[in-house]
């Protein structure tokens, strides 16, 4: 027997994006559809007030994700984006607001407490502040970091880096030395043409040899007459097993065992040929 449940399977997007657009008003910076989601870009000042009609009005009960992006080019460089699930009605939706790195962001933690953890974590690895969080500290990074390591210019090796020392009995700080430079990859499959010259294919421009080596003549080549006589002798002819020394080969060593006194064996034996017949006209 089917059961019906009141949560449709999924939520279409057709027509959402124009009923919650209409609820934000003037909030709303710009909607569009990605990947079969909605994606709403808000004034950051009001991101409070969009969160909390899309959690009250429009069934948008869980706050799932607060993620950053870094554009380096742009005034304000930071996007922060809010991920929210609804379970009634089985429907995802994205809100976005830019930031840069003077201009906090209106904390979420009166509406979810969860986002305190979350804030913490966009701030921890990009620096974007959010104004009202009361607990805004570091909460992935080591305790006195300096810079914010998901910015994209951040050196991938970092300023400093940490080891045990067995001198001082603790962990110290020091400068990044890389025993071997960072090396960058192009990811460019050879097969559709680099811009530089792949090992070995420096020899492709090497011009033909203008007159081959070859042989004219069968002396050149060793070949003949006296070479076939040569490997018509034998290799071993003059070595001393091959020459006559009118003695006779030594007879072969005595028996060290008395064959003949020998007792018979007990028990039955297995190689002979009455072992192998078959027994009572039947195959064993």
């Amino acid at each position: 027997m089917a059961t019906l449940h009141s949560a449709p399977r999924f939520t279409l997007i057709d027509g959402l994006k124009e009923t919650l657009s209409t609820a934000l008003g003037g909030h709303l910076l710009d909607a569009h559809d990605e990947h079969g989601e909605l994606l709403f870009t808000v004034r950051r000042d009001a991101i409070e007030d969009v969160l909390r009609i899309l959690r009250d009005e429009h069934g948008y009960q869980q706050l799932m994700e607060i993620a950053g992006v870094d554009y380096p080019s742009r005034e304000e460089r930071f996007e922060v984006v809010y991920m929210l699930l609804s379970l009634t009605k089985n429907s995802r939706i994205m809100v976005k607001c830019t930031a840069s790195e003077d201009t906090p962001v209106p904390t979420v933690t009166t509406l979810w407490p969860n986002a305190g953890w979350l804030e913490r974590e966009v701030f921890d690895l990009y620096g974007v502040l959010f104004d009202g969080n009361t607990d805004l500290r570091r909460i992935l990074t080591d305790y006195g970091f300096e810079g914010h390591p998901f910015r994209k210019d951040f050196p991938l090796t970092g300023y400093t880096e940490l080891r045990y020392s067995e001198d001082e009995k603790r962990v110290v700080y020091e400068p990044v030395e890389l025993a071997q430079d960072l090396r960058q990859f192009d990811f460019m499959s050879p097969w559709e043409g680099a811009d530089y010259v792949l090992p070995g294919d420096e020899k492709a421009d090497t011009p033909p040899v203008d007159d081959p080596k070859v042989t004219e003549k069968p002396s050149d080549t060793g070949a003949g007459a006296k070479a076939d006589k040569e490997a018509a002798e034998k290799v071993s002819a003059g070595a001393p097993a091959e020459e006559e020394t009118g003695k006779d080969a030594p007879p072969p060593p005595e028996p060290t065992e008395d064959r003949e006194g020998r007792p018979a064996r007990d028990g039955k034996t297995t190689d002979t040929a009455e072992a192998t017949e078959p027994k009572d006209g039947k195959d064993a």
